[in-house]
């Protein structure tokens, strides 16, 4: 089972974004280009979303021990 982290090696900000991609294996480039995108189109709710999931997601390093 693929666990959601925050990658702690493809960061810009935190990796929330990195650790979606090595989870789905989608380039991190076009996760970060949606991500902005949707953040203007919904009223900077998938921001909101992504500094929550920054909060409390483990790292990748956490997970291993």
């Amino acid at each position: 089972m693929k666990r959601f982290y925050r990658s702690t090696r493809d960061k810009q900000l935190s990796g929330v974004l990195g650790g979606l991609s090595e989870m789905y294996g989608i380039d991190v480039s076009i996760l970060r280009i949606l991500t902005v995108l949707s953040g203007f189109f919904t009223g900077g709710i998938v921001w909101l979303i992504y500094l929550i999931a920054a909060a409390v997601m483990p790292t990748d390093k956490q997970l291993k021990g």
